[in-house]
């Protein structure tokens, strides 16, 4: 389905005067992000400003998911990852963990016929052999129930850590050396790299949008976001609405992407430039 065919398809779900149907016709259907990563931040603050447990906050965060999921397949994104779970979680209470099991097991279940819906595919990057054995059976069921969608992919990073990421690549590599028996000359190249992260075969992310106003990336596709916008809302994911997700799209398109090049031609390196000379007060030769 075309892009424009997919905008329509959005447009139909907005009432007139609804202020997201109005972000929609701002954007260029053509110059739309193929990959948006986002940092879900902000559960816990967002249930400690309401007295309720941190769990609330979580429960409150899926939501969000499903709009912006719902949202992205609408417009006719290609990728959307989502930062799930890292491999620091792990340090939080017990009893909020399992909770996040249980509610990753709850989304799966709802979901599932939503994403069959809307032509989702679903995958996983991380190291999920970690995960309990319940949380994971049902994630892989989804993930295979879903492979012959050819939508929206949806990339949850569960269990993941950047620098474990591009730790895990390495070794790959090495491995690989070592069964060639070429190990004492191996030289890798950042192709090398990029061919053996979680994400290889997927595009960079163009997009990482961040809630919560917190001003890190937290570990996240360190090498893919070499050269993404950031987009940082101080609202916080409980909060966050197809609006948010809209506006930070429009954003997007404002930003002039010139991936470490120039906007316009560069001046030849002979070509004086005489306003900057006059400036400084020195004579052209």
């Amino acid at each position: 389905m075309r892009k424009y065919d997919l905008m329509n398809a959005l447009l139909k779900a907005l009432e007139p005067g609804d202020p997201d149907r109005e972000l929609a016709l701002c954007l260029d259907t053509g110059r739309l992000p193929r990959h948006i990563a986002v940092i879900m931040d902000g559960n816990g603050r967002w249930a400690r400003q309401r007295n309720l447990p941190r769990v609330a906050g979580h429960k409150a965060g899926v939501e969000p998911v499903r709009a912006t999921v719902e949202t992205c397949a609408q417009l006719g994104i290609a990728h959307l990852t989502l930062y799930a779970f890292s491999v620091e979680n792990w340090k939080r209470p017990r009893s909020e963990v399992d909770t996040l099991w249980r509610l990753l097991r709850i989304y799966l279940r709802r979901e599932r016929r939503n994403l069959m819906r809307n032509g989702v595919r679903l995958r996983t990057i991380g190291r999920i052999d970690a995960l309990p054995a319940a949380a994971r059976r049902e994630l892989l069921d989804v993930v295979d129930a879903t492979s012959g969608n050819t939508g929206l992919q949806v990339n949850l990073a569960i269990n993941y850590g950047g620098r474990t990421e591009v730790a895990d690549a390495v070794n790959a590599l090495i491995e690989e050396a070592r069964a060639r028996g070429e190990l004492g000359k191996v030289s890798v190249t950042e192709e090398d790299i990029s061919n053996h992260l979680y994400t290889a075969g997927l595009p960079d992310p163009d997009l990482l949008i961040r809630t919560s106003g917190e001003m890190r990336i937290s570990n996240f596709l360190l090498w893919q976001i070499a050269y993404a916008e950031l987009y940082v809302t101080p609202t916080l994911w409980p909060d966050f609405t197809r609006g948010d997700l809209l506006r930070a799209l429009v954003e997007y398109q404002r930003r002039d992407r010139r991936f470490g090049g120039l906007s316009a031609p560069a001046r030849p390196l002979d070509e004086p430039d005489e306003s900057l000379i006059a400036a400084l007060g020195v004579r052209s030769q």
